[in-house]
């Protein structure tokens, strides 16, 4: 998989990185970023990448500031709210709908701004309905709050939230059996390591393709 051109964009929050996969007859900008413990190599989001641009969908793969700054860890939510902001217009700049994406912690940036920043829909992958182990420190709000077309995909081992755990609500969710929340699967789990990324494409493009 080749980009086509990385991109750094200043924000209030310090310097982001956009790595774009662009489709030669984009419908759709997926601006998506990574979670709080990894970056833009997690396996699922270089597997959107890879397959998403052939289904008319422009990939940008946004690395925070944070991260860009080689820190560990990642700041308050309020501070990466602020790197997502900044780093909108420039999402905007293609003349497409943007759909706000994110894995994890990426996922709840893009639900807590979607409607204020005008997102095409959300896409929430592993989004983290809770803490390990502490059900009743639930974040369904932010999810539930979204506002606009918001597809779940969720593993369904993720200690985070398990798909029968989220509440009912305005939003699509696709299970991924036996994944973790990085979409891992054990080594003699059906479906296997390739069907399980599989599952999380196959089900983004069908639902980018009913957008709009």
């Amino acid at each position: 998989m080749e980009s086509d051109v990385v991109e750094t964009i200043g924000t209030d929050a310090g310097t982001a990185r956009v790595t774009w996969h662009r489709s030669a007859k984009a419908r759709l900008v997926l601006a998506v970023s990574h979670g709080a413990g990894g970056g833009i190599e997690a396996r699922d989001l270089r597997a959107l990448a890879e397959v998403l641009p052939s289904h008319g969908v422009s990939v940008a793969l946004v690395e925070q500031p944070w991260r860009v700054a080689g820190k560990k860890m990642a700041p308050a939510p309020r501070t990466l709210d602020v790197g997502w902001r900044g780093l909108w217009p420039a999402l905007e700049r293609q003349g497409l709908p943007v759909v706000s994406a994110g894995r994890s912690a990426g996922a709840r940036v893009a639900c807590r701004t979607a409607v204020e920043l005008g997102a095409a829909a959300v896409l929430a992958l592993s989004f983290p309905l809770h803490p390990p182990g502490r059900p009743e420190k639930s974040r369904a709000a932010e999810l539930l709050g979204a506002g606009v077309p918001t597809l779940v995909v969720q593993g369904g081992n993720d200690p985070f939230g398990k798909p029968e755990e989220f509440p009912p609500g305005p939003y699509e969710l696709i299970e991924v059996p036996w994944a973790d929340h990085g979409f891992a699967v054990p080594k003699r789990a059906r479906p296997g390591q390739e069907e399980a990324l599989r599952i999380v494409t196959d089900g983004v493009a069908r639902w980018a393709a009913s957008l709009g």
